[in-house]
């Protein structure tokens, strides 16, 4: 007798049942059937909305991206650590990915300080807790919609050492400076012998006519914390008109809106 020919589930029936972490695999799988991608247009809509309501509250924020593998003892750590600190102090609020490693020694740094701290982590495959130092966290199902998010709300990007996804994110913010799609927010790239090989490429690229020679001054880099803490300053509290004030803007939590406790005096 014939065996039986194997049964898959229609992929609008994948569309809604599948769980959150394979949301980004099936949207990159190819078309779907109708239904399957009115439904995804759904789900992407939901996770903006439910950024948009997490992070509208935070103020302004810096971004700071990294490896989700460094151990508190590494160096990377505790200099993560104390830049987020210094980022804290200086008004902002610090945001990352929200998970371990990197991520965490930043909002750590803001937390322990009394700073504002934000996450935006991401569903995936193999679990990613997010770490216990945010006051907020938005939990997402696709990467691109966190990455924008992340960027969205910042005024100034800190890159400490990563991996493929520190990269990602890295050129993604450079490639919106340099195409003017955001505006010239500082981008400073700290652990200089991690990333040397990096710069050396792109000076490179800049030697070879691939991007333009100016494109060079849109990333400083450093591993002085109090250097970065000037550098972003400079670039961003008086070109942006940014100001210290006593209380973020009201939330109206019936709207599903999420503000942050007060912790002292922030920029808006």
């Amino acid at each position: 007798m014939a065996s039986k020919a194997p049964v898959h589930a229609p992929d609008s029936v994948t569309a809604v049942v599948a769980p959150p972490e394979r949301a980004d695999e099936i949207f990159l799988e190819g078309p779907q059937s109708r239904f399957a991608e009115f439904f995804t247009l759904l789900r992407v809509m939901r996770d903006f909305l439910r950024g948009f309501r997490t992070l509208h509250f935070v103020g302004p924020c810096v971004t700071v991206f990294g490896s989700a593998r460094v151990k508190p003892d590494d160096p990377y750590y505790q200099l993560a650590e104390k830049m987020g600190a210094a980022l804290a102090r200086l008004g902002f609020t610090v945001m990352t990915g929200g998970g371990p490693g990197i991520m965490e020694a930043a909002n750590r740094g803001a937390k322990e300080v009394g700073g504002r701290s934000v996450g935006c982590n991401i569903e995936l495959p193999f679990e990613q807790v997010s770490n216990a130092y945010l006051d907020r966290c938005v939990r997402l199902h696709y990467f691109f919609v966190r990455k924008a998010l992340l960027i969205k709300y910042s005024y100034a990007f800190v890159v400490m050492p990563g991996g493929a996804g520190t990269l990602d994110e890295l050129f993604e913010a450079l490639t919106l400076i340099q195409n003017g799609k955001i505006k010239n927010f500082p981008i400073v790239i700290m652990g200089t012998d991690y990333w040397s090989q990096l710069i050396d490429f792109l000076e490179q690229m800049a030697q070879r006519g691939k991007i333009s020679s100016s494109d060079l001054n849109l990333i400083f880099t450093t591993d002085s914390v109090d250097k970065a803490i000037e550098h972003i300053r400079s670039k961003t509290i008086e070109p942006f008109g940014l100001r210290r004030v006593a209380h973020l803007r009201r939330h109206f939590p019936w709207l599903g809106e999420q503000g942050l406790p007060g912790k002292g005096p922030a920029i808006c």
